[in-house]
Parts: C-alpha cells; structure tokens; sequence
C-alpha cells in the first residue's frame, strides 16, 4: 500500500446534507499505508512521500463498476462494430463487406439490437453474404448471438434458421476459440482494458464474466493485471469447486487483497432486447413468442437450491433479474434461504417489491446506461410499464442500496455515462424519459464508489482526482452549459488505488 500527499485538493461531498471540508476552499490529504491519514491545511510532508499538486481539482473516493464482463469488453474492443445495423439487411451488407475483403476470415460482430428490427434474421440470409467465412454476429444484450452455418457446425451448435439464445448461446460462447484461435484476453490486453478503466477514474470492479475461474484470474494478476481491486464471480457450474477450494466471499486471491473472491452469479431470466425477461403481464408481440411473457431459466426450487448453499458456504449470490416477474420470484427466493448479495438489473420492478427489496438489505446493482438503449424499445414491447423501468427514485427513496454499473460491453465501461445517465436520462435531444425517476448528481456520484463515505481520515485510500466539478449547479452565467455532457466528458488527472497511482496525467 501506497502514501501520497495531494496539495490542494476540493473534497466533494457525498452525503445529504454534507458540507464539504473547509468551506469548499482546497485541503491537503495525505495518505499512508492506503489510507486517509491526515485532511487539512498546509500539512507537512512525511520524509519519503511523494508531493502532487492538485492545483484545486475536486477529490471523490476512487469509482467502481459493479457489473462488468471484463473479458467480453476487452475482446469488444477489438471485434467489429455492428451497433449501426438497423436491419437484418444493413448487418448482411456489413458482413459481405467484410468476407469480400477478407474471404475466409472469421467474422465476429458485436453491438446490434434487433429487438428493434421490424423482422427476425435468418442463418440462410447470412449464409447468402459469406459462404463458408464462419460469422458469429453477438447482439449488444450478449443474450443471443446470430450465427450462420458454418459458425453453428464449427461451435457444435444444431443446424437451424434462427438465432441462438440465452443459456445455449452462454455455453457456446466459450468455444469461440475454434474460430479465433488466441481468444484475444492474454494478460496484455486485460491490462489495457484496466489502464482505460484507471484513467475514468475507477479503482475497482466486478468481474461476472462467463469463463474462467479463480486459477485463471490468480495468472492473469501474476502476468501485469494487478492495477485495480477485483471481485471475481463464479457460476453454478464452478460452484462446487469454489466451496471445495475454501473460497468465500471477500477472500484474498493475491496477496495484498485487491483480489478477492465475490458472489455465485445466477441468470434467473433473459433480457427485454430477446423478449426472454420474465415478466407479469405478456409482452406486446407475445402472441408470435415461444414464452409470451418471457420465462423463468431455473425453477423456484432450483433457485432456492442455488442460493441456500451458497448462503451456507459464506457466499453472497448476485442475481441477474430484469422482468418484474423474475425479481419477484429472486426476492422470495432470498427471503426464504436468507442469503445476502445483490439482485442485478432489476430493469422492471413492482412498486411493492422495491421495498421488500429495501427490507432484504440486498443492493440494487443497476445499469443506468441501458435506458439509453432501451427506453424506446421499452414504450414499444412494454407499453404502459415505463414508470416501473429502472426505477432509481423509487429505490433510493425506499433506502435500498443502489450501486451502479455498466454491464460492460452490453454499455461502455465507463462510469461518467451511467453517472449522467442517471441524472439525465436522455442522451440525445430528446427530454428525459420518466424524470421522476432521476437522481440528482451528489446521489449518482455516491452509488458509484463501493458505498464508501465521503474522503476523510480513514477512508480508503481509493482516491479520484477530477478536472471539474461534478456537482457543479448551472450558473447564470452559462446558462448554455450541458451539464450532462459535462458528466459524459469528464476527465480525471489522477487515480490512486491503496494509495498507488494507477493513472495519473499531471
């Protein structure tokens, strides 16, 4: 663990009510062994610590992401961009673009949202554009994934005509290498995910990612990816092996505990963007769907199964949930075993089940930049249900404990896009969708940083240095400042995770 002495730094305040230190006016903070050891002013340097101005930048404790998909992001990075097909024939002029240039090459896309397509696609119009070229095409839900023939016959999938969803596709995913060869997460790569993820001002995340395990992760640390605090999940398919190696929630993997064990993650449902997520009344085009009202992946017993023994292990469980079916089946499942964790999305959501959520004591991990994506889509399929989607005021209001995240790479790995859009809830010109549900910058900001306190003594030494304000009200005398544009862009001169930077631009 690191010591740093930071001159003249703003201390932003996270609490209702709070002031910040001195008035506002620039403090020094200074940090021993990855802590806040001292606030004030004028502090004097211990023998050895290094200096930073800070020249009267705002301080924050360091940010997280509570649900990320590190190894799918850091391959996104390098796949092709199918996020503007807005047809199944926009996607096909794309591929033939691509297989042309490149014949033979696989092709892997990510991005596209046909959930509002006017039509579903076909394996045999993609087979028309690329032949024998393997094309796997992941939609931006990462719940389903278009393949043609040759991708289906070479990941051991059933000839079909249609696209392959949820818990099939989730198993597919990790055989993606018999296409690609290297599967592009070598250490290296993880790291420059990690160094992008330093420089917005994040000092720690949530792994969920769908392969791999602890022995991978313990590798990767060993081989450069030790930048960040991790918390890595496992899935009911290493479950048993997770117990069986002692693990449990919180338990160092490293040696200085930046990586540490975290929950058992479990998909009760599907999404909105598949009509799979399970939901209490049908869909809108229910009538041409397998499951109308989308459906539940694991029965109730099965559920409770899962979360009992991990309960009884010394795990938390993490539960995707999105329809408002599927968080109220999570809810019972929770309070009938006691388990402990978070129910991750709780995208639609009854208005008496936010407060037995609040009585669970579970967090609200949730994605503000998915209403981005999906208001439109939402008004479309669930009409009517607009005030029950990403109910932030309600939750908060209830005092449940709402964290943040990005779901990386369903949205960016970025947290001053989920910050904004929480606050905003528009991202184009258009007036924001179902404003009663926003929440002001100062409650945006303190759902994003682990539940940590304001910066003060003892507080961690997870620090974040931003070149603005970000609780900074519009002023009179710009009445033309975006103050969300101001969230979307802001930039931070330095991050320090346990005192050490991790990114640093002064």
């Amino acid at each position: 663990m690191g010591d740093l002495l930071l001159r003249e730094c703003r201390i932003v305040p996270l609490g209702d009510g709070e002031a910040a230190p001195a008035g506002g006016e620039p403090v020094d903070v200074l940090v021993r062994d990855g802590r806040v050891a001292e606030v004030g002013s004028s502090l004097t340097r211990p023998d050895g610590v290094e200096e930073v101005a800070a020249g009267g930048r705002w301080l924050v404790p360091g940010l997280w992401d509570q649900h990320v998909h590190l190894g799918q992001w850091t391959l996104t990075r390098q796949r092709v961009d199918t996020a503007g097909a807005a047809s199944p024939d926009e996607a096909c002029a794309q591929v033939g673009a691509l297989v042309g240039a490149s014949p033979g090459r696989p092709v892997i896309g990510w991005g596209h949202r046909p959930g509002v397509w006017t039509r579903d696609p076909t394996v045999a119009e993609l087979d028309a554009v690329s032949g024998v070229t393997p094309v796997v095409l992941i939609a931006g839900d990462a719940h389903h994934a278009w393949l043609n023939s040759s991708a289906l016959a070479a990941l051991g999938l059933g000839a079909r005509d249609e696209v392959v969803r949820e818990t099939e596709w989730f198993a597919a995913y990790e055989r993606l290498t018999r296409l690609t060869g290297d599967d592009g997460t070598a250490a290296p790569a993880y790291r420059a995910s990690l160094e992008d993820a330093a420089a917005r001002g994040l000092v720690g995340l949530v792994d969920f990612e769908f392969t791999g395990g602890a022995a991978e992760w313990v590798e990767r640390w060993g081989a450069g990816c030790d930048l960040l605090r991790v918390r890595m999940a496992t899935y009911a398919e290493g479950l048993e092996d997770v117990i069986a190696a002692g693990l449990r929630t919180g338990h160092p993997l490293d040696g200085d505990g930046r990586l540490v064990m975290g929950s058992l993650k479990i998909i009760s449902d599907g999404s909105l963007n598949t009509r799979t997520a399970w939901c209490c009344e049908p869909y809108s085009d229910g009538d041409r769907l397998p499951d109308p009202s989308g459906a539940a992946n694991l029965a109730p017993h099965q559920l409770r199964a899962l979360l009992a023994r991990a309960h009884m292990s010394g795990l938390q469980v993490a539960t995707h949930a999105i329809g408002d079916a599927a968080v109220g089946a999570a809810l019972d499942a929770y309070a009938a075993t006691g388990a402990t964790g978070s129910v991750e999305h709780a995208q639609l959501i009854a208005r008496d089940d936010v407060a037995r959520l609040a009585a669970l004591d579970l967090r609200a991990s949730v994605q503000p930049s998915h209403l981005l994506d999906d208001r439109d889509l939402t008004e479309l399929i669930w009409p009517g249900r607009g005030d029950r989607s990403f109910a932030f005021r309600w939750m908060l209001d209830a005092g449940v404990r709402l964290v943040l995240g990005s779901d990386a790479p369903v949205s960016p790995l970025d947290p001053w896009l989920s910050i904004a859009a929480a606050v905003h809830r528009s991202a184009d010109e258009r007036d924001p969708w179902h404003p009663e549900h926003a929440l002001t910058a100062r409650e945006a900001l303190a759902a994003s940083v682990d539940e940590q306190p304001s910066v003060g003594v003892g507080s961690r030494g997870d620090l974040a240095l931003l070149d603005r304000d970000p609780l900074a009200p519009v002023s009179p005398a710009a009445p033309d400042r975006d103050p969300a544009a101001d969230l979307r862009s802001m930039t931070v001169a330095l991050t320090l995770v346990g005192g050490d930077v991790v990114h640093r631009t002064l």
